[in-house]
């Protein structure tokens, strides 16, 4: 016979763990993926929880170190971040999309397949830490080198940056900042080959990755000013600060952290402990500056808002502040400050917050909610709830923002924004959008006619996501902290274990006669004095007791409802002694009542509790000082007192099977043993109608410090010899010390300090023993036993090196056959039992583990009748009890996950989210009828279709254990989906990317009609008339010109006042005129104030770009003539002038001739191109130098037509095959017109499902739009059918096909893979 782990392929033992809390030397790691899947570093594990419902999923340990031998432990983890893959588009091939990287404090850098769950999933980088100085990891980012390759960019140390191949784990290139301290690493969001890494004293490193090679790594340096007088005084003091350690352990209290903007390219969000400032990477200045409010402690974190132009600042005591940017400017004020740790109901002093993480999930569905304001309002307002409806505010925006404290709590909040109605109309009001449009040059203005020559399509099309401007105030909105949800885990690290053990006669708590039955609940007591309570089941903290001030000593339970605990402190320096608190703790109740509370100190602390299994009787031992035996009723009693020098005392453990909860008999059945018949009549002795405790009687064994043994039975409130009938006269050894004891009648186990286990039949003198060859035996504990089972049993021995042993007794050689510890690597073991539940003699044993790292693990030890055993053995698999549905379609299994994509995408009526059993009290989503067992293609709506027709009713029916479950959506996306399923299939397969954690590709769907309606508008425009310049024609003032240039003030931007909430991220995808010009033209007066000859240049150059000519002419004279670029300003100031007025030229040339000095700068001859009109060449230069954003906005403001387009195509090109941003890339094609570029680029990068249905949105977008045209617009050659996306061409149809077998792939796929959702 074998004994092994067992680790089934779809549920590991890591299910069943739950992790200790974080601390400090985890420093802050956490990680929320765009799926809203948080992971969190616990010590040496890394925790993944669900946060829509606040659920653990699971929790992984990192494997130890495989050079530090068998009893090795794992490091802390101070770093992890999600891998940025999408769900895979190809079936073809095995794509991992659950990724972490993780980096610990020995400087190991690994990924972990988070669908695996397995430590052979774990690859390992070769950093070079094993030889090396073990630098730790301060802090990881995922980088993209390629369409579909990432690298991986660490910071070891206190100075070394690496970059790592993630295919090969090979470290590529590095480079070393010493002596100054890299902080943290960030990818920029509008370019994923750049990031950014920041030092403690402001060294700022801007690299661009553009392949795996040494020399594809392009760097820049740059200097933050702050003040590091702190810093320098914690160097002199540290004593770590020359040991290689990275910041977050030499200055554990001094952070620096930085964000990219989601709003604004170039821009980041810095915070020094007591200064946030916005940094401008490409004027390499800082823009705004501010210290820290008064009243708060050190700034800990920046959290920019994805959905509005607001700032959340984390603090190291807590509290989180609110910053919101004023109108026009790049000014952030403090509007709000928020307590993240609630005063009622935590522990003082207050635990600490470690690491705040806001969630970019939401922003893309916000979007799309906003853009159709039906389902936007069905999101927000629960019309069955009055309290829902507010008349006076209306939500702007929400935002999850997630956090971890140091007492095992993970928190959700809510960050909302609240405004009048009025603001939220202001924001779509076509007057207002209009007058924004006066500020626009007259050139754009006049090319917007184009767009306006025909109707728009649908909602999104009429929405002008920055154009819109809002008069909202400071004061008119208002900003709420909310907490919405918390999962508790375990609160302190685990010091004690107690496993609920009832026999037949433990009655229920609340009286009678009805014995307890075995629940599956698990009691820990932890180092701060809390007892948690722990439901396996659902592998969860299910209550958790505030009870002790000090560390949990000793933990047991009284029957299956109470609990009994101890903590001792030590008295007064002048009285001395102990005070021991002893305390009762009802599970129903909540109350813990103390009992034996004395006045004064005691001589001797308690050592130890030992429970009956009945929870009638407990044994208080004390260090040197007599047993107290006392009756556990509702007020406790002593009974009396045994002055005997015991070394170990055990109850006997109950052992007939506990019996089913219909009949409950007293007496086991005939096949029992006959040891187990004398164990049943003691125990129904004890059963009778009265219950009177007289009549009933229990027994335990001891083991004294000479090495007697014996065994005494407790009848009533009498105590009495067992008579047990002894072993033989060599069995009992005085030479070691009885360190450890089990006992169920008939057998006692014992071990001692040599390592020597001996066993003893009380009834009929049998006995045994062999040597575990190991340290000395701290815990014995048998395995519970069933109906079939042999007398003896299996035992688990916890030794004191902290390792552990199952041995079989009923074996010939229980050491030949023994389970040791090594299947368990990565912690020790302090305390152990086995877990009672096991119902048939087939049903595994499971082994509760509470490990020194603070987590709680369950063990499942498997017996075979083989010698051998290969691999686990094939069971059914147990389901997890969730309390509420897991409803997160991520975590399905990948071909299950893309068929609810499809099917999403494809569009499903919302009834077929109801469940036969919806508890849901909202039904404003839900459809009468439920899915029956009929033809499931009544389901789908009626839309357009490619592919097999009969694949949607297929894949319906592989999710439908899903749906049973209600598991595949949460009501709040129904509601959503219910409001936007009829809108058009672009915004489902936006809805669709979204769920799925693509904001990108979310985003390429809702700009997809606005895209392909302005390339057709542009085309009905048969002969758009060309408008002047947009320069003024007016003569200027020579005086007030010259009055201007002296005084160096503000160069009008002519802009309109803004709305500095901003409209989340859609302008990421921003490629229409207005939008263009309008974005380069809300940067203009955060520079104004800009001092230096490299900021001059670049505002130079961003007025030339949006057609400001006389501003730009303007700045260019108030060069001083000692400037190095005088002469070049000079030329262009002349050149410029020109084409702005006579006048003007003139002046120009009057301050020119009069100072003339030397050099010129590269994109000077951009500007002199504009001034003689060539703007369509100036903006090839432009793109040539890498500047495609400026060449962009020069286009929009001066170019049309066909010249226009040649300008997106090329950055189209440039970002699909430099950038690697498809989505990005896609956009430029289609508002450029080119569809079969666009079509080629989704095939090329091998997605049949997105290329198909891209040519469903157009093709259905643009029926729609010739729908709306008259007659003889309608039969124009050039929009009868789209260019390259012909039903009849040949592209389309390959399209279809491929998308054909996709579909059939998938199917087969669905039918092969198990319904499993965590």
């Amino acid at each position: 016979m074998s004994i092994q782990i067992q680790k089934p392929p779809n549920e590991s033992s890591w299910d069943c763990m739950l992790p200790g809390p974080p601390s400090r030397s985890n420093g802050g790691s956490a990680d929320i993926s765009p799926a809203g899947l948080f992971a969190y570093a616990s010590g040496s594990s890394i925790s993944v929880v669900e946060t829509h419902s606040m659920q653990l999923i699971t929790t992984i340990p990192l494997p130890p170190p495989s050079d530090g031998g068998p009893y090795s432990l794992s490091p802390f983890i101070t770093s992890l971040k999600w891998s940025p893959q999408p769900l895979p588009h190809l079936i073809d091939i095995p794509q991992i999309h659950l990724l972490l990287a993780v980096g610990d404090r020995q400087g190991r850098i690994c990924l972990l397949d988070f669908r695996s769950k397995s430590q052979t999933g774990a690859v390992f980088f070769d950093t070079g830490s094993g030889s090396g100085s073990r630098n730790g990891i301060q802090d990881l980012c995922w980088v993209k080198d390629g369409p579909d390759s990432w690298i991986l960019a660490a910071v070891s140390g206190p100075s070394l940056l690496s970059l790592y191949n993630t295919t090969t784990g090979r470290c590529f290139w590095k480079y070393d900042a010493s002596p100054e301290y890299f902080s943290c690493i960030r990818r920029d969001p509008f370019d994923s080959r750049c990031f950014c890494v920041l030092g403690l004293k402001g060294f700022l490193l801007s690299v661009t990755a553009l392949g795996d090679n040494e020399n594809d790594v392009v760097i820049k340096k740059v200097q933050i000013r702050t003040d590091t007088a702190e810093l320098q005084k914690l160097e002199r003091d540290s004593s770590s600060g020359g040991n290689g350690a990275p910041a977050s352990v030499a200055f554990p209290t001094y952070i620096v952290k930085f964000a990219f903007s989601p709003h604004w390219r170039h821009l980041i969000f810095v915070v020094f402990p007591r200064d946030l400032v916005v940094f401008d990477l490409q004027y390499e200045t800082a823009l705004f500056s501010a210290g820290l409010p008064r009243g708060c402690g050190k700034f800990m974190d920046v959290l920019p808002d994805s959905n509005i132009e607001v700032l959340y600042c984390a603090h190291l005591d807590g509290k989180l502040s609110t910053w919101r940017r004023k109108d026009g400017e790049q000014v952030h004020t403090m509007c709000a400050m928020e307590e993240m740790m609630p005063a009622i109901g935590t522990s003082v002093p207050s635990p600490s917050i470690l690491a705040a993480v806001i969630s970019h999930s939401d922003a893309a569905l916000q979007t799309i909610g906003k853009l159709y304001s039906d389902a936007h309002h069905s999101v927000d307002v629960d019309f069955d709830n009055p309290f829902d409806f507010c008349d006076e505010s209306l939500v702007l925006s929400k935002t999850r923002l997630i956090s971890i404290s140091d007492d095992g709590k993970v928190w959700k909040w809510l960050l909302i924004a609240e405004g009048s109605v009025d603001i939220q109309e202001d924001m779509t009001n076509p007057d207002i959008v209009a007058e924004a449009f006066k500020t626009v040059p007259s050139e754009i203005i006049g090319h917007s006619s184009e767009i306006s020559s025909a109707p728009l399509s649908n909602d999104a099309n009429s929405s002008r996501i920055c154009l819109s401007k809002s008069t909202t105030g400071l004061d008119e909105v208002s900003f709420k902290v909310s907490l919405v949800g918390q999962l508790h885990l375990l609160s302190s690290a685990v010091t004690m274990l107690a496993v609920p053990s009832p026999s037949l006669t433990a009655t229920l708590g609340r009286g009678g006669n009805s014995p307890a039955v075995a629940v599956p609940l698990v009691a820990v007591g932890t180092q701060n004095g809390t007892v948690d309570v722990i439901d396996v089941s659902a592998n969860a903290v299910s209550v958790s007791f505030a009870v002790h001030n000090s560390v949990v000593r000793g933990l047991r339970w009284l029957g299956n409802s109470r609990l009994v605990s101890f903590s001792y402190s030590q008295g007064t320096e002048k009285a001395g002694g102990y005070i021991n608190r002893l305390v009762v703790t009802c599970l129903r109740s909540g109350l813990n009542r103390p009992f034996r509370v004395l006045q004064k100190p005691e001589r001797a602390p308690i050592r130890a509790l030992r429970a009956s299994s009945s929870g009638r009787y407990l044994l208080i031992l004390f260090r040197d000082a007599p047993v107290e035996v006392w009756a556990m009723t509702k007020t406790p009693i002593m009974l009396r007192s045994l002055a005997l020098p015991f070394t170990v005392l055990e109850w006997t453990l109950p052992t007939v099977p506990r019996p089913l909860p219909k009949d409950r008999p007293a007496i086991p059945s005939a096949e029992t043993s006959s040891p187990t018949k004398e164990a049943a009549a003691a125990d129904a002795k004890g059963a009778g109608t009265d219950g009177s405790q007289d009549e009933f009687s229990e027994s335990f064994s001891f083991a004294l410090v000479n090495g007697a043994l014996g065994v005494f039975e407790v009848h009533g409130r009498r105590i009495r010899d067992f008579r047990p009938k002894w072993p033989s006269s060599s069995f009992v050894s005085s030479e070691s010390l009885v360190t450890a004891m089990a006992y169920r009648l008939p057998h006692v186990v014992m071990g001692d300090r040599s390592g020597n286990i001996r066993w003893w039949d009380v009834t009929t003198g049998q006995s045994s023993s062999f040597n575990t060859h190991r340290e000395g035996i701290r815990r014995i504990k048998f395995s519970p036993v069933v109906l079939g089972d042999r007398s003896r049993g299996r035992i688990a021995v916890l030794f004191y090196d902290n390792t552990f042993s199952v041995f079989d007794l009923d074996s010939p050689d229980p050491l030949a056959n023994s389970l040791l510890q090594p299947q368990f690597p990565g912690t020790l073991v302090l305390e152990l039992d086995w877990l009672p539940l096991r119902s048939d003699k087939n049903d595994p044993l499971v082994l509760c583990i509470a490990g020194a790292d603070s987590s709680f693990r369950l063990v499942e030890v498997n017996i075979s009748d083989k010698k051998m055993v290969h691999g686990p053995q094939a069971r059914p698999v147990k389901e997890r009890f969730r309390p509420v549905p897991l409803c997160s379609p991520i975590l399905l299994p990948t071909p299950h996950a893309l068929a609810l994509r499809t099917i999403l995408q494809l569009g499903v009526k919302p009834s077929w989210f109801d469940t036969w059993s919806a508890t849901a009290d909202d039904t404003n989503y839900q459809v009468p009828g439920t899915p029956t067992a009929g033809d499931l293609r009544n389901h789908m709506i009626e839309s357009p279709r490619i592919g097999d027709s009969v694949v949607p009713e297929m894949l319906l029916k592989v999710l439908e254990p899903y749906r049973r479950e209600g598991c595949i959506l949460n009501d709040e996306l129904v509601r959503l989906y219910a409001g936007l399923v009829d809108k058009g299939s672009a915004v489902r397969f936006a809805f669709a990317a979204a769920i799925f954690g693509e904001p990108m590709e979310a985003l390429f769907w809702l700009q997809l009609p606005r895209a392909l309606n302005y390339w057709m508008n542009r085309l009905t425009n048969k002969s758009p008339t060309r408008v002047p310049q947009s320069a003024s024609t007016s003569e200027l003032d020579e005086v007030s010109m010259l009055d201007r240039i002296s005084s160096k003030g503000k160069s009008g931007s002519g802009t309109g006042k803004n709305n500095a909430l901003g409209n989340g991220q859609l302008q990421l995808m921003a490629f229409e005129k207005e939008e263009l010009w309008a974005l380069a033209n809300e940067q203009i007066p955060w520079h104004e104030k800009l001092e230096g000859e490299e900021a001059i240049q670049n505002r130079v150059h961003e007025l030339v770009s949006i057609g400001n000519l006389e501003a730009a002419v303007s700045l260019l004279l108030s060069t001083p003539p000692e400037s190095s670029y005088f002469y070049s300003n000079a030329l262009r100031a002349v050149a410029l002038s020109s084409a702005v007025s006579t006048s003007l030229l003139e002046l120009a040339v009057k301050v020119v001739a009069a100072n003339m000095v030397r050099t010129d700068r590269s994109l000077s001859g951009t500007h002199l191109l504009c001034a003689v009109g060539r703007h369509q060449e100036a903006c090839s230069q432009l793109q040539d130098a890498g500047c495609w954003t400026d060449a962009a906005t020069l286009a929009a403001t001066h170019l049309k037509g066909t010249d226009y387009a040649r300008v997106l195509l090329r950055w189209a090109q440039h970002v699909l095959h430099s950038e690697h941003n498809i989505w990005r890339a896609l956009i430029l094609y289609v508002a450029a017109g080119a569809l079969p570029e666009a079509l080629a680029s989704l095939r090329v990068a091998q997605q049949p499902d997105t290329a198909a249905m891209f040519i469903l949105a157009c093709q259905e977008i643009h029926s729609e739009y010739l729908s709306n045209l008259d007659d003889e617009l309608r039969s124009s050659d050039k929009l009868v059918n789209l260019p390259g996306l012909n039903p009849e061409s040949e592209d389309v149809h390959a399209v279809g096909e491929y998308y054909g077998q996709y579909q059939r792939k998938l199917v087969h796929l669905c039918m092969d893979s198990q319904p499993f959702s965590d």
